[in-house]
C-alpha cells in the first residue's frame, strides 16, 4: 500500500473486527432511519390526500353559499309581498290567477333550496340557540317563557350543517 499515509492503512489487524461490526450497525441506523423517513412520507401523503379530499367535498356542499345568501333576500322579498296581499284582493278573479302564480314561485324556490340542502332554521316558539338566532328585542309577556322566541322578523336558513343566515327574533322576557 504504497502512497497511503499510514493512519489510513487497514491491514486487517484490527481489534477484534469491531471495525467492521461498527460499519455494519452504522448502515444498519441508516437503514432504520430511511424506513422510519419512508413512513412518515406515506402517512403525510395520506394526510394531504385526505385533505384535498375534504377540500373538495366542501367545495361540493358549500359552493353555492355566496350565491345562496344573496337568493334569500329574493325570497324574503317575495313571502313579504304575498303577505301583505289584501284579502279582498285574493278574492279578486282579475288577481287571483296572479297571486297563484307568485305563489307557486315561492313553492318552486323552497323546492330548489331543498334540493340543495338549504333548510329553514326552525324559529318561533323555540327556545333562543345563539348558534342559529339572533335576538333583536326583547318582548315583555306572560304567554312565554324567558327566552323563548315569540316572534321571528327573518327567517333563518342553514346549507347542510353550515349556518347561511341566522334568524332575527324577538325574544320573551319577564313582564316589568
Amino acid at each position: 500500500m504504497e502512497g497511503v499515509p499510514e493512519h489510513l492503512r487497514d491491514d486487517g489487524a484490527d481489534d477484534d473486527g469491531n471495525g467492521l461490526e461498527d460499519a455494519l450497525a452504522n448502515l444498519k441506523g441508516d437503514l432504520d432511519k430511511a424506513m422510519q423517513d419512508v413512513l412518515y412520507a406515506r402517512a403525510e401523503t395520506q394526510n394531504v390526500r385526505r385533505r384535498l379530499e375534504k377540500d373538495v367535498q366542501d367545495a361540493r356542499n358549500y359552493g353555492a353559499t355566496n350565491f345562496a345568501r344573496d337568493i334569500l333576500s329574493v325570497a324574503d322579498n317575495l313571502s313579504r309581498a304575498l303577505d301583505h296581499v289584501p284579502e279582498e284582493l285574493r278574492e279578486s278573479e282579475k288577481a287571483k290567477n296572479f297571486i297563484a302564480g307568485i305563489e307557486a314561485t315561492q313553492r318552486e324556490l323552497e323546492k330548489v333550496f331543498g334540493q340543495n340542502g338549504i333548510t329553514r332554521i326552525a324559529a318561533k316558539g323555540m327556545p333562543l340557540d345563539p348558534n342559529q338566532h339572533q335576538a333583536m328585542m326583547e318582548i315583555p309577556t306572560d304567554e312565554a317563557e324567558p327566552g323563548t322566541i315569540v316572534q321571528e322578523m327573518q327567517a333563518g336558513y342553514m346549507i347542510k350543517d353550515r349556518l347561511l343566515r341566522p334568524a332575527m327574533v324577538g325574544v320573551a322576557k319577564k313582564p316589568d
